[in-house]
């Protein structure tokens, strides 16, 4: 890399949306009701693509892998996302069943990170699944090979960005039945930009 490319990243704007006021004291008990908060906010906000994530998976190799996704639900049961069991996600998730989602709202400045276990659901889930899909997303696709996971997080981040990269992070870990939550006003802004 060139000094003239890294001045030319260092100058292309980032942060650049407006992110809203953020009352910690309001913050719920359960991740998946404060993720629907937040998501009902993206939505609200007309964030484009609210639903698009990042799945992350690990490959045979050790390696991440990475690809976009669409949420299908979340609930107690989990974050859930759906593709092809015979995919490459797919055979990952099979013999490595662990995953992270990534959501980011560039217009909010928020970021959401979950990371769990994942397991597959019912087969009649998977299908009713596929069923509401359009005929064209359903062409070429045979209804025993569409899954349809849940990724059950043992930790959840929500992530507020600010301008002066003093980024909030509210942190949920899961402690035995129950969630334990921290608040880091200000903290490390090392994550997810710097």
């Amino acid at each position: 890399m060139t000094n003239d490319f890294r001045a030319r990243l260092r100058a292309i704007p980032s942060l650049t949306g407006s992110a809203p006021g953020l009352d910690t004291a309001a913050l719920r008990a359960d991740p998946a009701a404060q993720f629907v908060d937040w998501l009902d906010d993206a939505v609200l906000a007309d964030v484009p693509e609210p639903l698009a994530m990042t799945l992350s998976t690990i490959g045979a190799d050790g390696m991440p892998d990475a690809r976009t996704l669409i949420l299908k639900d979340v609930d107690a049961r989990g974050w859930a996302f759906a593709g092809r069991g015979s995919s490459r996600s797919g055979a990952q998730l099979a013999a490595n069943p662990v995953a992270a989602l990534t959501f980011w709202w560039q217009p909010m400045v928020r970021a959401v990170r979950v990371r769990g276990r994942v397991v597959r659901a019912t087969r009649a889930e998977s299908e009713a699944d596929l069923l509401s899909r359009s005929a064209a997303a359903r062409a070429g696709v045979p209804s025993e090979d569409w899954t349809l996971w849940r990724l059950q997080p043992t930790r959840v981040e929500f992530w507020q960005g600010s301008t002066d990269r003093r980024h909030t992070r509210i942190v949920y870990h899961l402690n035995g039945d129950g969630w334990l939550m921290d608040i880091a006003p200000g903290g490390d802004s090392s994550e997810p930009s710097s």
